[in-house]
């Protein structure tokens, strides 16, 4: 469940749902904790979002009278600018911590970069990392390449 107050009386309350056969976002508006309005939409797949809830509160966003348009696309905007924060710090963190591979396996270039490999699939793999296909039969200088083109990215 995850919460985006609008202004002092109205807030955004979204939650995540398992379905008989895939899963649904919910969000609920409320004013003063008062239902408002409420809408869902059902996905059988992952969905390609700027920000987890983002079509379900866009879905309800059009529908309810109680926002302006005006107001509606200043919410839209403040919280969509808020998950690019959150996301940069995210992937700097995830970054930062496989950078440590340098420090940590300073003579073996395949340590650090399964460090590295390591680190980036754990922190990236709700995010859609994917490795290739051939990455073990890669050198590990070209792993160490692309490898640092990547942190590179997430700096």
């Amino acid at each position: 469940m995850k919460t985006f107050k609008i202004n002092k009386e109205l807030e955004i309350v979204c939650e995540h749902k398992k379905t008989r056969i895939a899963f649904k976002h919910e969000a609920t508006l409320l004013k003063n904790g008062s239902e408002i309005d409420r809408a869902k939409i059902c996905y059988q797949n992952r969905t390609w979002e700027c920000f987890e809830f983002e079509s379900v509160i866009e879905k309800l966003l059009d529908k309810t009278e109680m926002l302006t348009a005006k107001q509606k696309a200043k919410f839209l905007k403040t919280i969509k600018g808020e998950n690019e924060k959150e996301t940069s710090a995210r992937f700097k963190t995830i970054g930062g911590i496989a950078k440590m591979g340098d420090i940590l396996c300073p003579e073996d270039k395949k340590a650090k970069n399964d460090w590295k490999a390591k680190m980036l699939k754990a922190g990236l793999e709700n995010q859609g990392l994917i490795m290739p296909e051939d990455w073990d039969e890669l050198s590990e200088d070209e792993k160490e390449r692309r490898l640092n083109k990547v942190l590179e990215v997430l700096k």
